[in-house]
């Protein structure tokens, strides 16, 4: 029996997901996504099915759609308009195929020809893999459905969706998009369906112009597809320059093709425009494979792609299978893992980083989002907290900000229960029970910083961050030294800081829990290979606020115009180092204020000079010699490059390498100051911003051939 909490999430659920449903179907006002609407929707479907005392005839998970906007005539489809099932992993796929195989074996109507029979154990499994289907795969296309019927070859009527079985007339709207035909190379009377949709660089301009009218920005371009739809004045469609797919056909005249493959062509001969991306797959691992192409290819296409649909190309099967409640049994929809989802914040916790910032970092329950599941999500500071009025046992949307680092958007407070916890930043450090204070920044002072620091300089969590920074791979690169050897090591009271890590013998690691002999012998053997170090690296692993990699290559590229002096060992950056002003670091181009400030604060700071002074007589040695300049070939000089996505031939750090070897910069961000932009397989958003800003875009190809590979 459900708990009397269940039984109110479901109830709040059902009316939230209700609202949503009504003002992204009727009022076309939706201020969320399709991927936190699902969400929020395959949650309260979980506990339906978990608790069937709880389903309820008007709940959302029962239903297709809602009713027709009162703007437009309301007109009947002659056929029904049915939803997709979904599925988010190739195990769902599978599974699909054998209850659609088990169906079939079943049927005493079919000829049992092999391509249509399995055989399976008495506990249901599927034995043998002769019971497979012939499947058309087309890629999904995220816009708005729309019906046409053609009468005699001439458009009659378009309408939406609507509920399924009633939808709204915008034939005048419809005529404006040029791809749709007026009248079809044959007299015929059909009913077709397809999906209008709007190019991404027409999404970007259209929500240009709305921020300059101060109206409301299109969260993406389905939704901008649906409001130009839904203009009462076809000038305002026609505008919005759209485009469409046709895909199905509801209802023919004359014979149905037999296959879906067939149908898709003869939609193409009648004069419709037919997505070319579909594929005949002969079982689930050729679909599977289908998909993950355009996983990876999704993001490079002019229209939006939230998965791809998959049918059963027999018009002989699928009408045997026929229709569940609300879906057909022979078509699935298998769609990429949502980027935006739905979770709980189960408590709020505070790390303590390198800097002696306090971060809030809220603990979710469990979510698969962008790929990987997410159990953590950062807050950022006490003033995101209070923004987001994020509470603990909150709903929230979480996303994975630049496709990797998962966030909260938002906050759905029509699901709180009154229960929720708000949270308050400590007074105290939760690591050493130090003080806690915002911090003053800036070169102006009185400006207060946003985080809170711990005070306490011998912070144990500030000094294990700052021992992992500088043993990364960026940094000294000591192999065998993760964060669980650094903690064990400071644990046993081996090392308190950077410098310690070269004191290290065999005979100190051979009695720690963890090390043998030999594994004692490889870390010092590491540590001492790591003495020698490019300045670059060594600047980075110092672990300077505001001073980062791409700080680092700047100031070794740049070193005489902010000292006269002949840098050339550690020990003249320990003599030199503390002479540069704010003003001389400022020469550099790419360096900003509070970057210039904390390179001056850290070298005027005598304990990080001793700490410099400790590594110089264990044997550090920077190198600024040949190995340590960069850009001494100068054909990219001046040119500002940003990386995004997979590359084929080279890592990431190899290519940043090679434009910086030929005196170029990276850049993290897209700006209109990037000169290129180069893409590989899966490109992030970078790559969007980068059209949208007319930044060029290059291949991995054309970037070879600029650095002459």
């Amino acid at each position: 029996m459900a708990t009397e909490n269940i039984k109110k999430r479901a109830e709040k659920l059902r009316a939230e997901i209700d609202r949503f449903r009504y003002e992204y179907h009727v009022l076309d006002k939706p201020d969320i996504s399709d991927e936190v609407y699902g969400s929020l929707t395959r949650e309260l479907r979980s506990i339906e099915e978990e608790y069937p005392e709880l389903k309820t005839a008007d709940s959302p998970s029962q239903r297709i759609g809602g009713k027709p906007l009162d703007k437009f005539e309301k007109v009947r489809h002659r056929v029904r308009q049915w939803s997709l099932d979904d599925a988010f992993d190739f195990e769902e796929v599978k599974k699909w195929e054998e209850k659609i195989l088990r169906i079939l074996d079943k049927n005493p109507h079919l000829d049992p020809h092999p391509a249509l029979r399995a055989t399976f154990s008495p506990k249901g499994e599927k034995e043998n893999s002769e019971g497979t289907l012939e499947y058309c795969c087309e890629i999904k296309i995220d816009g708005l459905k729309v019906v046409l019927t053609y009468e005699k070859g001439l458009l009659a009527q378009a309408a939406t969706r609507g509920d399924g079985v009633i939808g709204e007339n915008v034939t005048e709207q419809i005529k404006t998009i040029q791809s749709i035909p007026l009248r079809l190379k044959k007299a015929i009377n059909i009913v077709v369906v397809g999906e209008v949709w709007m190019r991404k660089y027409e999404l970007a301009r259209i929500n240009k112009e709305r921020e300059k009218q101060g109206l409301p920005l299109f969260a993406n371009s389905r939704n901008a597809g649906a409001g130009s739809i839904r203009q009462l004045d076809p000038k305002v469609t026609a505008s919005r320059k759209l485009d469409s797919y046709i895909y199905d056909i509801d209802y023919l005249g004359d014979e149905l093709p037999e296959t879906q493959v067939e149908e898709l062509k003869l939609l193409e001969e009648l004069g419709f425009k037919v997505n070319p991306n579909y594929k005949l797959c002969k079982n689930v691992n050729e679909i599977h494979k289908f998909f993950e192409s355009w996983e990876h290819k999704r993001n490079k296409q002019e229209y939006g792609i939230d998965g791809v649909v998959i049918k059963i190309n027999s018009a002989e099967l699928q009408k045997t299978l026929g229709y569940t409640g609300k879906s057909p049994r022979w078509a699935l929809a298998y769609k990429f893992i949502p980027e935006k989802v739905t979770t709980i914040v189960e408590d709020i916790k505070v790390q303590v980083g390198r800097t002696g910032a306090l971060t809030p970092v809220a603990h979710l329950k469990p979510v698969l989002v962008a790929g990987s599941t997410v159990s953590r999500a950062t807050l950022h500071n006490e003033d995101e907290i209070r923004r987001l009025d994020v509470r603990i046992g909150d709903t929230i949307v979480i996303h994975k900000a630049g496709d990797v680092i998962p966030e909260v958007v938002e906050v759905l407070k029509n699901l709180r229960t009154g229960k929720e916890k708000r949270f308050h930043m400590p007074t105290r450090c939760p690591i050493c029970g130090g003080g806690v204070k915002k911090e003053i920044i800036g070169i102006k002072k009185g400006q207060e910083s946003a985080a809170h620091y711990c005070l306490n300089k011998k912070c144990f969590a500030i000094e294990k961050e700052n021992i992992i920074h500088f043993v990364s791979k960026k940094g000294f690169n000591i192999d065998g030294m993760g964060e669980k050897i650094v903690e064990h090591l400071m644990s046993e009271g081996l090392i308190s800081n950077a410098a310690d890590i070269f004191e290290l013998t065999t005979g100190d690691l051979e009695p720690l829990e963890r090390f043998a002999e030999k594994s004692a012998q490889n870390l010092v053997e590491s540590i001492e290979k790591s003495k020698i170090i490019e300045f670059p690296k060594f600047l980075y692993a110092l672990g300077i606020r505001h001073a980062g990699e791409e700080t680092a290559f700047l100031v070794t590229r740049n070193l005489k115009l902010v000292t006269q002096k002949d840098i050339k060992s550690l020990a003249d950056i320990i003599k030199y180092f503390p002479e540069i002003k704010s003003e001389d670091w400022l020469k550099i181009k790419g360096i900003g204020e509070k970057s210039a400030e904390s390179l001056v604060v850290w070298f005027n700071d005598k304990n990080n000079l001793k700490l410099l002074e400790k590594m110089e007589n264990l044997g550090v040695k920077v190198e600024m010699g040949e190995r340590g300049k960069l850009g001494e070939n100068e054909k990219l000089a001046g040119l500002t490059f940003v990386l995004t996505g997979e590359l084929e031939n080279f890592t990431r750090d190899e290519a940043k390498d090679m434009i910086r070897s030929s005196g170029g910069d990276i850049s993290s961000s897209v700006s209109k100051n990037t000169d290129y932009v180069v893409a590989g397989e899966n490109p992030g958003s970078k790559y969007q911003k980068a059209k949208d800003l007319r930044v060029k875009i290059i291949g991995e190809e054309e970037f070879k051939k600029l650095i002459k590979l």
